[in-house]
């Protein structure tokens, strides 16, 4: 982008910047190069005259694959009201992909409805997109009517792929599998989207299983192969297989691009290796945003925060500036580490200093900074004076707070709104009753678990997973399904007679520390 810079200062100083054919050709690099920058693409294209058509479709497929694509669907409607330029079959498609992203499926019925107007519903470039925005949104019914309806004219492996894709990011990966298996022409694509929508759903064996599958067909894995395994293992705690597709990586000599490498950063710390993830981090010879904020992220959620604040203060030295992620992440560590503060310095800069829109997650990690200290009439002003409605975890991080302090009456009004916007959430139940209980007001808290019961609301059991050996175990509180309960009950019983031993100092802990050999 530096010499993109150089380059366009030059066309503006000769004039040339002027000509439609050379802006497109910047604002073209800006939206699509691997140096993208779309807010740089969108100053390039606000400064060009008398846009013409390619320019128009460039700037709004460049923001429906953006962050932003809602850029793309107003940008569009600009389009349509300037009426010198009318949109044609390569505008709709990058709609219906914002869209999509969105989740708008209601509104994207109405361009849909458009095109059938305009009698484009035979192009299969857009009905392709038509079927990925339906299933993408969860409408199956939909998409699947779409898709059976148009499937006698030889549907490509597009529409195949978006069908199997929305019906995994439902959920319905079995039905999913179901039509994967009856593809006749299977794409890279194809088999990254079946092996996502398995990590998506938490079924990380069969991911594996279809990953060999894929192998064993002569279908090579793509670096979106990878990524999916590896936020598979990070999920799951599974850091023997990520250090094996780690190793594969290498072994295959597959690209580790940006993406990549932010995966393999991200598994490690959420495995707990972090001093894993700093080495990669360290060696990784160029490192974007999106690598940084993992790191500062990591390092927070590993109870590391002045090495996460110290990253993020590199970060700010390295040339590239911190976005809303950045921020997270060190508000994340100051969390962490309570850090009160740091967290009050750091969200003040971010409104204050960087001008940057503080979304809802930087106000629920700011309110749950403030209410762990005990700062609760703090925390409480700065849930009033919120831009937008507080969301059900930020009451939950307050009433969470007040139970650890013993505030009642706020914990009350702070459960009351959080019944508002949940009301068949157990938790807020069972901390409600918890607080009262702390305070001495056992019939209060006898009330509340009574109200929950009449309700018919449970607990939901604490879960936890842990990997051995390649293979992921997973423990439920109470829970008596694992196949080794009895083994497990046993040692636990052991270990607690010997704690309580080396308790009373009537064990010899150099022995249970250092145990001898089998």
């Amino acid at each position: 982008m530096s010499y993109l810079h150089m380059l366009h200062a030059n066309l503006v100083k000769t004039g040339l910047a002027k000509d439609t054919i050379a802006a497109s050709r910047i604002l073209n690099f800006c939206a699509f190069s691997p140096a993208s920058d779309i807010n740089y693409a969108y100053s390039v294209f606000s400064r060009i005259r008398q846009p013409n058509l390619f320019s128009w479709n460039t700037i709004i497929r460049g923001f429906s694959q953006s962050s932003t694509p809602q850029n793309a669907i107003s940008l569009f409607i600009e389009m349509l009201h300037s009426s010198v330029i009318e949109p044609n079959r390569l505008t709709y498609p990058s709609l219906f992909k914002a869209y999509a992203q969105l989740g708008l499926a209601n509104d994207g019925a109405q361009l849909h409805g458009r095109i059938l107007k305009l009698g484009l519903e035979s192009d299969s470039f857009i009905q392709n997109t038509i079927i990925f925005m339906y299933a993408n949104c969860g409408y199956l019914v939909e998409a699947n009517r779409l898709f059976d309806e148009n499937s006698d004219t030889g549907f490509d492996v597009v529409a195949w792929n978006s069908m199997v894709m929305g019906l995994a990011k439902s959920g319905q990966v079995d039905e999913s599998r179901r039509l994967f298996d009856k593809m006749q022409s299977r794409n890279t694509i194809t088999w990254n989207s079946m092996i996502s929508g398995y990590v998506r759903n938490g079924r990380l064996k069969e991911a594996f299983d279809l990953f060999y599958l894929m192998k064993s067909q002569k279908f090579l894995p793509t670096e979106f192969t990878m990524v999916s395994l590896l936020n598979a293992c990070g999920n799951l705690g599974a850091l023997e297989q990520g250090e094996w597709i780690y190793a594969y990586i290498r072994k295959s000599r597959i690209e580790v691009n940006s993406i990549v490498l932010t995966a393999i950063i991200d598994m490690y710390c959420k495995c707990g290796s972090i001093e894993k993830a700093i080495r990669v981090f360290n060696d990784a010879p160029k490192k974007v945003l999106s690598t940084w904020n993992s790191m500062i992220i990591g390092l927070a959620i590993n109870g590391r925060g002045k090495d996460a604040i110290e990253c993020f203060s590199r970060l700010q030295s390295s040339g590239l500036k911190p976005d809303d992620v950045s921020f997270l992440g060190v508000l994340t560590a100051c969390n962490h580490c309570g850090m009160v503060e740091e967290g009050r310095e750091y969200f003040w800069l971010m409104n204050k200093t960087c001008k940057m829109k503080t979304a809802i997650k930087h106000y629920s990690c700011m309110v749950d900074i403030l209410g762990r200290a005990g700062y609760l009439e703090e925390a409480q002003e700065l849930i009033a004076n919120m831009p937008e409605e507080p969301d059900a975890i930020i009451w939950a991080s307050l009433l969470s707070a007040c139970r650890k302090h013993g505030d009642v009456n706020m914990a009350k009004r702070a459960a009351d709104q959080l019944l508002e916007l949940s009301p068949s959430e157990s938790c807020t139940y069972v901390l409600l009753s918890n607080t009262y209980g702390s305070s001495a007001r056992f019939e209060d808290a006898m009330n509340t678990r009574l109200l929950m019961q009449k309700r018919g609301l449970q607990k939901e059991p604490g879960c936890s997973l842990i990997e051995v050996n390649g293979e992921v175990h997973e423990f439920v509180a109470s829970g008596i399904l694992h196949s080794q309960v009895v083994e497990i009950h046993a040692l636990l019983d052991e270990l607690s007679l010997m704690l309580k031993e080396i308790e009373h100092g009537r064990h010899d802990t150099s022995n249970f520390l250092d145990p001898e050999p089998e």
